[in-house]
């Protein structure tokens, strides 16, 4: 087998292939055979007639059709690798002489693009300082507080802001009931903007058992257009006010919160402060990232395979559906429930898409650069690692992840290159 390596423009390159003569006819022979023990010819049985009556029998030109498929499907990978080809699409192949004696055929094969790697050491960003305050602390037991906050009846008084009003009201638009305008003792929290524009805030100031007509104006993107852009009146009655009793703050309400190895007041704080500086420290880092591997990018400017974006946003949804799933809801209800389709989202996620691919890419120029490899006692490493923490055998994860070694291997060499930015970062 004789092969011809040649650059197109773009990032496609074609692969001239003349397959050996004797190769050839082993394939030819091959389908036939398997032709031959499904055909019914007359005075034999199924699959007994002679090879020769068959081939006389049979359509020549699918004969060497099916016989160029037996043979790329034998060597179509082991043709990439001797000519060190990673295709980012399927190739489009060309029969350029096809007989019973002679093959020769032509791919052309979208690679990824060769790209000159700009600077990727001494990149300079500055991660910000992290600093929990008191008044930090103090807003995170206040939210506490609120979600332990008890409702009471208001005796007296008016209604107000964050307080519960207890109504009945009636929708009417040029004096007649609409549908669906109506409830009773229905539950409205001022400032829950549950109610259309306007509503809570004549609401405000009712005293219980007062009634009281509310004009709004629905808004002009209702969904309910034949109410778009109308006035209404609706016919509002206060039955009962409740208001919202913050507990105090003391050892009894922390222990109420239920917060693990938190008893005290001052557990809460210690516990608080902790966290927040957790998170602040892992926001700080994920900026610094963010920001970090941007500079990295904006060195090494090229452009990118639609090929290659479009096959990430796959995989980016093929990710949103499976975290869908796992909250259980199917990809259908969550399109109805987002007004969100699968074009939609794909169009959402290109950019990002398109940023992954191209800082992959940077990084397999950097392994190169720099000639980084992964080693076997790596690759172990990396599936004892996997197997303790699915609580599983190492030679269990082996055998159910054999057929991704490469991709591990090559995460390992992706997460080395990120090592180098890292480390020679300022």
């Amino acid at each position: 087998m004789k092969t011809e390596l040649n650059k197109l423009e773009g990032n496609f390159i074609e692969l001239k292939v003349e397959f050996d003569a004797e190769e050839w006819k082993k394939a030819q022979d091959k389908t036939l055979r398997k032709v031959a023990k499904n055909m019914n010819i007359p005075g034999f049985r199924k699959g007994k007639a002679p090879v020769s009556m068959v081939k006389s029998m049979v359509n020549k030109a699918m004969l060497l059709e099916d016989s160029l498929d037996v043979l790329m499907n034998q060597h179509y990978t082991q043709l990439l690798r001797d000519n060190k080809i990673s295709p980012i699409a399927q190739p489009q192949l060309t029969t350029d002489v096809m007989t019973e004696d002679e093959l020769k055929v032509t791919l052309k094969i979208e690679v990824k693009p060769e790209i000159t790697l700009g600077e990727y050491k001494g990149i300079e960003v500055v991660k910000d300082a992290v600093e929990v305050t008191e008044e930090d602390v103090e807003n995170e037991i206040k939210a506490l507080q609120e979600q332990n906050a008890e409702l009471q009846i208001k005796e007296e008084g008016e209604v107000e802001e964050g307080d519960t009003a207890v109504i009945d009201f009636e929708g009417f638009v040029d004096g007649v009931a609409f549908e669906g305008g109506k409830g009773e003792k229905h539950p409205l929290v001022i400032g829950s903007h549950s109610f259309i524009p306007g509503f809570e805030d004549q609401v405000k100031g009712m005293k219980v058992n007062e009634e009281k007509d509310v004009v709004v104006t629905f808004p002009e993107d209702y969904q309910a257009t034949d109410l778009a852009s109308k006035e209404a009146t609706f016919k509002v009655v206060c039955h009962e006010i409740k208001t919202r009793v913050l507990p105090e703050v003391n050892d009894e309400f922390v222990k109420d919160c239920a917060l693990d190895g938190v008893e005290t007041v001052e557990d809460l704080r210690t516990n608080i402060k902790t966290r927040l500086q957790n998170q602040k420290e892992q926001e700080a880092e994920n900026k610094y990232t963010d920001e970090l591997y941007s500079k990295v990018i904006e060195q090494s400017p090229f452009d990118v395979p639609e090929t290659m974006i479009n096959n990430e946003i796959d995989q980016m949804i093929s990710e949103i559906k499976q975290n869908i799933q796992q909250q259980g809801i199917d990809f259908d209800t969550f399109t109805k429930i987002t007004g969100k389709d699968e074009t939609s989202i794909r169009e959402e996620v290109k950019a990002q898409a398109e940023q992954r691919v191209r800082f992959n890419l940077i990084l397999e120029a950097i392994a190169k650069a720099e000639n980084l490899t992964v080693t076997e006692e790596e690759i172990d490493e990396e599936f004892n690692k996997i197997a303790e923490a699915y609580g599983k055998e190492v030679k269990e994860i082996k055998s159910l992840l054999s057929g991704v070694t490469d991709s591990i291997s090559n995460d390992l060499l992706m997460r080395k290159a990120v090592k180098v930015i890292r480390d020679n970062a300022k």
